[in-house]
Parts: C-alpha cells; structure tokens; sequence
C-alpha cells in the first residue's frame, strides 16, 4: 500500500520469454517506467522506506539502477553514485569482476565517489543471482563505507542472489518476486 491506495507491483511488470537466452523469462520494468503513475509510485515505495534512514548516497548499478537510484537519492536529499561496467567512468576507478546468470562482468566505480564511513543505499532493478550487487558491494566495503541496505524492485528467490547477499552480512529488500525463473 502507498499513501492509502493498493499498487500491486506485480501486475506492472512486463514478463519477456526467451530473452536473453530461450531458458530465461526476463522481468522487465520498462513497463513500470513508461507510466507516469507506476514511476512514481514505484519510486514512492523506496522513498517511503528509507526517508527516515540517514543516507548519504545512494549507489545505483549500470544501468536500470541509474534510472531508480537518481531519483530515490533526489528525494532522500542524498548523492547519487554510479557503479558502471568497466572502462565507462573517467579518473582513478577500483573495479571488482563477478560471474552473472550468463557469463562474466566487470564493474567500477570512481575511487573519489565516496567518504570513508558514509553510509548508503545500494539499488538495482533486481536481483538474480547476486553476482551484480555482491560485486558492488566489495567496491564498497574497499572503500570503508556502510551499506544501510541492498535493495531492488524484483527478487527471483530461487536463483539464490538474495540469500547470497543475505550470507554476506548484507540487509536485503526488494518489494515483490517472481518464482521459479
């Protein structure tokens, strides 16, 4: 529920079968983005989480966390950084490679982005297995900051990337999932 009104996110959420591989249905929140209404509410469900939370940035993952993480740090009054696959972010960078549903990734993140003990927000779009924001969340730590929590639209529980992050010490939320994909 936000502000009194039910919004089941769910239903607003595009499922594509056989993309990007035949085995995979990928959930795609260009459905929720493309309305006014489901935007803003989408974004309402995060801002109403953490408004009271002190944060100093909010950390959004290449590239569907850019499109939440900008303006959930706007209205939480915080800084917006980007963690982008390698070789996208100009000056000093430390990256992290990871292993994802369909291969290998490398991202980074500028070195002069964030404070040591700044405490902020990590989002994406979702999580499958993990490997993205476990990634982004070594990034992190190397730089001594505080990660208040892991957060994302759309959980896909049975691939594990949850309680992945769950096992490595990380607050995780997410406000709907999808089984069996």
């Amino acid at each position: 529920m936000v502000n009194g009104e039910f919004f089941d996110l769910k239903q607003h959420i595009r499922s594509v079968p056989g993309w990007p591989e035949p085995h995979v249905i990928f959930r795609d929140i260009c459905s929720l983005l493309e309305d006014k209404y489901f935007f803003r509410k989408s974004i309402d469900l995060f801002i109403h989480r953490y408004f009271n939370i002190e944060i100093d940035a909010v950390v959004g993952i290449d590239a569907r966390g850019f499109i939440i993480g900008a303006p959930i740090a706007y209205e939480l009054n915080a800084g917006f950084i980007p963690v982008r696959k390698k070789g996208k972010l100009p000056g000093e960078t430390i990256s992290e490679s990871y292993t994802l549903e369909y291969g290998t990734a490398e991202i980074e993140m500028q070195k002069s982005a964030l404070k040591q003990g700044s405490k902020v927000l990590l989002i994406d779009d979702l999580i499958a297995t993990g490997g993205t924001m476990l990634a982004a969340s070594t990034l992190l730590k190397k730089m001594g900051v505080e990660i208040i929590e892991a957060a994302a639209i759309i959980d896909l529980p049975d691939l594990g990337g949850s309680s992945r992050l769950r096992d490595a010490g990380l607050a995780v939320h997410t406000f709907c999932e999808f089984e069996g994909d």
